[in-house]
């Protein structure tokens, strides 16, 4: 995971149970057989598009997850997989269209509302997306506010509000200390504010828990750079160039011939 990028949205194909409603009316039971059909089938082709989308067949997955929508417009998967086909293939009206529509549809859940805010903020309204960010959060029933507080964090950081990021990472590092991203953007947002101390020490707790990326590479470079420390930034930097010889972070220390 590109840990300078937003958080993914999470697909909710395949999530929902499907289940039949007792009845003792007739009328009702073919009502109910009738409404079970269609939602089946709405998850199938929103399966099949999310199986397309994988495999790189974006036509064929628009044409299941229109499908699948025919069956159930209100059928949250099938937005939602649909609003991240619109805007892999750019059509990014469309895609806040289907955002919006998962939001109309739930606009309580933490899921809907960490993917607009994320989606918003990619495509330059970051003012309007921290608002939902906040409602994320606020969902009892969300199982990953730490990702929205992440979010938001990287958000402020746009808007050059450092301070405020750095509380957002702050707060999503206290539901989840060990979490990746977190960590990682704190440790760049205190490189920011010209403490490079504390940002080595986040990145040190980042380090701890696994193989490092490119990214964490480049900016323990930094970091170490920053310290006056020329051993630690040079391990960094070949390090970086020996692992990810092909990365953009890669590159772009060669292409500068940057030293310690």
């Amino acid at each position: 995971m590109r840990l300078e990028n937003f958080l993914p949205v999470l697909l909710a194909a395949g999530l929902l149970a499907l289940g039949g409603c007792a009845s003792t009316g007739t009328s009702d039971s073919l009502h109910t057989s009738s409404a079970n059909k269609a939602l089946e089938a709405a998850q199938i082709h929103t399966q099949l598009g999310e199986a397309y989308m994988q495999r790189g067949d974006l036509k064929g997955a628009l044409a299941k997850l229109q499908l699948a929508l025919k069956y159930d417009d209100n059928y949250v998967p099938a937005h939602t997989v649909l609003a991240v086909l619109y805007e892999r293939i750019g059509e990014y009206g469309n895609a806040e269209h289907q955002y919006r529509r998962v939001l109309d549809l739930e606009p309580k859940s933490g899921s809907a509302n960490n993917n607009l805010g994320a989606f918003l903020c990619r495509t330059g309204k970051v003012e309007e997306s921290l608002q939902y960010f906040t409602r994320a959060a606020k969902d009892p029933f969300y199982q990953t506010p730490y990702a929205a507080y992440t979010n938001a964090g990287m958000c402020l950081i746009k808007l050059n509000k450092l301070a405020e990021a750095a509380q957002q990472f702050h707060d999503a590092l206290s539901i989840d200390p060990k979490f990746p991203a977190a960590l990682y953007q704190s440790a760049r947002v205190w490189y920011l504010q010209d403490n490079a101390f504390r940002a080595s020490a986040y990145l040190q707790r980042l380090e701890s828990l696994g193989p490092a990326g490119p990214d964490t590479l480049k900016l323990g470079y930094e970091i170490e750079t920053k310290l006056g420390d020329t051993v630690s930034a040079k391990s960094y930097r070949d390090r970086l160039i020996e692992q990810y010889p092909d990365s953009p972070q890669a590159k772009s220390l060669s292409a500068t011939g940057s030293q310690p």
